[in-house]
């Protein structure tokens, strides 16, 4: 039965990982997958997570063509060679830095959903905003992403997310059929968000962003 991840041109375990770094090319490739699976959630509450994802690739793609794979071929190599820790003009690092926090918003929402199969998309995703993306946004940005309406205890945020039942209809032919390929795909862009992590934060490349 053919998946949403079967239409994919690069999914992230098809993104090589060498002792050099994670391959700047098809990371790329992968991450517009991800940047599509938000359409199938049509809502504008995410159209600013999408402009911004595509901005940042855009970041690193024109980085990687203006310098080429000996330079820019891993991400790893991309961010060493851009500058030192505090320049100000590395804007491919500071790109790929958004993307991550991106990222790991899309796999912490996308991976409480299958772990929850009774919760809705729209807890799903606001509490992994909560883990994530908030802290770096403006009180300008956050009220685009979350409303919170008091009632009984519950919180409703995301209110444009599509019911969980829908969503998964986009996906694939049912939930469960969806279920294995999602697990696969996630714990792979969850392994590159881990690493990517550890790399920003160990050579404190984050700093001055």
């Amino acid at each position: 039965m053919s998946t949403y991840f079967d239409t994919l041109r690069t999914t992230y375990q098809d993104v090589p990982i060498t002792e050099q770094g994670i391959s700047t090319s098809e990371f790329i490739e992968a991450t517009e997958g991800v940047v599509k699976l938000f359409d199938l959630l049509g809502s504008t509450a995410f159209a600013v997570v999408q402009n911004d994802m595509n901005g940042n690739i855009k970041k690193i793609r024109d980085r990687l063509l203006a310098t080429g794979p000996d330079l820019s071929g891993t991400l790893q190599l991309l961010v060493k060679n851009e500058g030192q820790p505090g320049d100000k003009k590395r804007t491919a690092t500071e790109g790929l830095l958004w993307l991550l926090r991106g990222l790991d918003f899309t796999a912490q929402a996308l991976g409480h959903s299958i772990q929850n199969p009774s919760e809705e998309l729209s807890i799903s995703f606001t509490n992994a905003y909560e883990k994530t993306l908030r802290k770096y946004h403006s009180i300008v940005v956050r009220p685009i992403f979350t409303v919170r309406i008091s009632y009984a205890n519950q919180k409703l945020a995301m209110k444009a997310c599509p019911y969980r039942k829908d969503f998964y209809a986009k996906l694939g032919p049912s939930e469960e059929s969806v279920r294995a390929p999602l697990q696969d795909w996630l714990a792979a862009l969850e392994n590159i968000v881990a690493i990517m992590q550890r790399f920003f934060e160990e050579g404190q490349y984050a700093k001055g962003f």
